[in-house]
């Protein structure tokens, strides 16, 4: 089954000569970086996208100069195939679940075509590498050492993930979270010793210009900014978005330290996270691999289908979305301009509460007991499914990123 899902979708990448976009901007980064140039300065590709992320993360890609274009565009392609297998057995690891060979190699066959992973391999983006640092930082055993390194690494590339850094101290971890911290602070340091410039611009100006990363009210964006946005028909919602994603933020985090489980703990917090961003585009989404796997572990297997359904279905893709449509849908096609926010919003209150403890994560050791931290349940009791529910219909997309300057 993986053979004929990577050969179906190495050819849709060679039939539709997809550009990868995104690889090509990384790389750009890393030369800006070896030749001394303006980091923040250019733009690449007939869509002009600019560098976006801080100079760390630059510093990092410069490696992705030292190979021809087409060498490294098949390195992202089987890249992104190899983390997203990593990813399904991190799944696996947070929700309890065994990850035996043939049910990994046809979660990872089938998770190939959920939205949000097919976006990230078509544009070459960085998102699963991400998640998968995350991941696997915080499902390591309760002490081992730098634990909370690899989660600081990930927030220097992107920051975003700092969020999970709150999701430490309110879970009761602070010397996980002050590692975590510093590992931060550490790639900020060195982007600064080594591009002090291009530091000193991207946290005093770059960092907060949002129209820079796309226009936020494209359906694209399923963050809860781009659901108000298309909803009131307003492309800077201002205040009838921000109040909502402080709200957001606070409930989703005061819910994540109160989780009866670890894994709904981190769920929580990961699409707290996603909501609430200015700008979440689809493929960010590929928290919902985990999500997957500790719906099938808690025994809600046709929720989980369901689930899987929606990040297949690609419902934003199928309505008018040229120039300025997005802004102008009518109220029943709302819904399926937004699926992601609005399940995200739906999974708050559900992942607090409703998901079984088995799926817990142990808690580090000398953790103070409270009324919301539980023992394990006896592996015995996991049921021994691993994987992503078989997908539906896929409409295929094989686009070009519309986050900025569209025709």
């Amino acid at each position: 089954m993986l053979a004929v899902s990577l050969a179906a979708l190495a050819t849709l990448c060679a039939v539709q000569h997809i550009p990868m976009a995104d690889t090509l901007v990384y790389r750009a980064e890393g030369a800006a970086v070896a030749d001394g140039t303006d980091l923040y300065g250019f733009t690449v590709t007939r869509w002009q996208l600019p560098a976006t992320y801080p100079p760390f993360a630059a510093i990092l890609f410069v490696p992705t100069t030292w190979l021809p274009l087409g060498a490294l565009k098949a390195l992202f392609l089987a890249g992104n195939v190899a983390l997203l297998a990593v990813l399904i057995r991190l799944s696996c690891r947070l929700a309890g679940l065994p990850a035996r060979a043939a049910p990994l190699c046809a979660a990872t066959a089938l998770a190939l075509w959920l939205e949000p992973v097919f976006q990230t391999v078509l544009f070459g983006q960085i998102n699963l590498a991400l998640v998968c640092l995350v991941l696997w930082d915080l499902t390591r055993p309760p002490g081992a050492v730098g634990k909370g390194f690899a989660l600081g690494v990930a927030a220097g590339i992107k920051l975003t993930p700092a969020v999970f850094i709150a999701y430490l101290f309110l879970r009761g971890r602070p010397r996980e979270a002050v590692t975590a911290l510093a590992s931060l602070t550490g790639t900020v340091l060195l982007g600064a010793l080594v591009l002090p410039a291009a530091s000193v611009e991207f946290f005093t100006r770059r960092l907060f210009e949002t129209g820079r990363v796309g226009k936020a009210w494209i359906v694209d964006n399923q963050s809860l900014q781009g659901l108000v946005a298309r909803l009131l028909h307003e492309a800077e919602p201002g205040a009838a978005w921000a109040v909502p994603a402080a709200l957001t933020a606070a409930v989703g985090l005061w819910l994540a330290r109160r989780a009866p489980s670890e894994a709904g703990a981190l769920l929580l917090t990961a699409f707290t996270t996603v909501l609430i961003s200015p700008i979440s585009w689809s493929h960010h989404w590929v928290w919902c691999v985990p999500l997957l796997a500790v719906l099938v572990a808690g025994g809600r297997p046709r929720l989980a289908a369901a689930v899987a359904v929606l990040f297949t279905a690609r419902t934003f893709w199928l309505l008018p979305h040229h120039g300025d449509l997005d802004l102008r849908l009518p109220w029943w096609q709302q819904p399926l301009a937004s699926p992601y926010a609005l399940l995200a919003l739906a999974l708050l209150p559900m992942l607090s509460t409703y998901l079984s403890t088995r799926t817990e994560v142990p808690p580090p050791r000398g953790a103070v007991d409270s009324p919301h931290d539980h023992r394990p349940a006896n592996r015995d009791d996991v049921p021994h499914r691993a994987g992503v529910p078989r997908r539906t219909g896929v409409a295929h997309r094989a686009g070009v990123p519309r986050r900025l300057g569209r025709p």
